[in-house]
């Protein structure tokens, strides 16, 4: 077996209730993209320093992401290519808040942070299981992937 079917099997081992599957499928996404918005309100002038004065997306949230991509490389291209989507995708409204909203990112990313983490405990409760990265962090990782292997199942798509 895979190191990726391995994980994504173990990852659902704690996510078979069908309300705590509907609550990922909100809250994960939810929890990736505060992660990178956070990520992207840390002062960044180091890394425009290397990526480009004045780019946007010339930020720590871009380094992290690289980083974040190459672990899925190791697991499986397919996914790399949906996650590393995903990805810019997040980075690109991230900078649309930060360009459009009155609030600031980091604030935004927080309390998107807070109340998506207390739908994913609250699907745990339902569930009756811990979640999976009390035992190992790894995980934290594998949940957007277990996602996104669903919508690769649908599409037909091999991961």
């Amino acid at each position: 077996m895979r190191k990726i079917d391995a994980l994504l099997a173990e990852y659902g081992e704690s996510h078979q209730n069908a309300t705590n599957k509907a609550i990922h499928w909100v809250c994960v996404p939810l929890i990736f993209f505060s992660v990178v918005g956070l990520l992207a309100s840390i002062p960044s002038g180091f890394v425009q320093s290397f990526l480009g004065e004045g780019n946007i997306y010339a930020n720590w949230a871009t380094v992290v992401l690289i980083l974040v991509i190459a672990y899925y490389v190791t697991l499986s291209i397919s996914l790399t290519i949906g996650m590393a989507a995903f990805s810019l995708l997040c980075v690109f409204v991230a900078g649309q808040i930060s360009a459009n909203v009155p609030a600031p990112l980091w604030l935004v990313s927080i309390i998107v942070f807070v109340v998506a983490w207390i739908g994913q405990f609250y699907g745990h409760k339902v569930e009756g299981k811990k979640p999976s990265f009390f035992k190992d962090l790894q995980f934290l990782m594998i949940g957007p992937a277990w996602l996104m292997h669903f919508i690769y199942k649908r599409l037909g798509i091999p991961y």
